[in-house]
């Protein structure tokens, strides 16, 4: 499967966002990564469905959005028209997953769905039986702030997806997501990680510190 290198646009300046756009498209990358958080399922705010419309207006880049959200059901048309093409549910709120993800799936989008740290892969169990998804997302760390410290104990779970794909004859995307460095990526290829979300070890870097980042995964 192939490997992608997904900056996460939290750790741009959020006076002027449009820049990371532009700096994530000038080296190169083919995927940006948006958190979107509601002070309620984590701790913290980011942004709504316009800004990210507003972003799309100046990007053609791939918007991996990633939904945390108490009721991420209730926001799926909304992020769909602002230009998401991958939206990511989480697994933790009480909601039907199944019913949004069709949903997700109607309105021609890809979709992912998410487990914290704590969270077992057997709580995906019923989706992934039930449901086509295109990408399992791992947090490794406790979604909320940028700049925490990887979590290593999530890559077991990572190597469960892995056997569990390739066992159902599945497809989906395994991501992780939350203090990844240059330092986590060897790691996480040998438990089977795809796509990897780096804020701020991506923006704090020269343009010759995130190519080497971006090579390293094999983007």
């Amino acid at each position: 499967m192939k490997k992608l290198l997904a900056p996460s646009i939290l750790a741009g300046n959020h006076a002027n966002l449009t820049d990371a756009l532009r700096t994530t498209e000038s080296d190169g990358r083919q995927w940006i990564h948006l958190d979107i958080m509601d002070g309620h399922f984590v701790p913290n705010l980011s942004f709504g469905p316009q800004t990210v419309a507003d972003l799309r207006k100046d990007s053609k880049l791939f918007f991996d959005v990633h939904l945390m959200l108490d009721n991420p059901q209730l926001y799926i048309d909304a992020f769909s028209d602002a230009g998401s093409d991958l939206i990511t549910i989480h697994i933790e709120p009480e909601y039907d997953h199944l019913a949004t993800i069709e949903h997700i799936r109607s309105l021609g989008k890809q979709v992912g769905i998410a487990l914290n740290p704590a969270t077992s892969v057997d709580k995906l169990h019923h989706v992934l039986n039930k449901a086509d998804v295109d990408l399992v997302l791992c947090m490794t760390v406790n979604p909320g702030f940028g700049g925490q410290t990887f979590i290593h104990d999530v890559l077991k779970k990572v190597e469960e997806l892995k056997i569990l794909r390739e066992k159902d004859h599945k497809h989906f995307l395994i991501e992780v997501d939350g203090g990844v460095c240059p330092e986590h990526v060897k790691p996480c290829l040998d438990a089977g990680v795809d796509v990897f979300v780096a804020g701020t070890a991506y923006f704090k870097g020269d343009l010759n510190e995130r190519s080497e980042f971006a090579k390293s995964v094999g983007e």
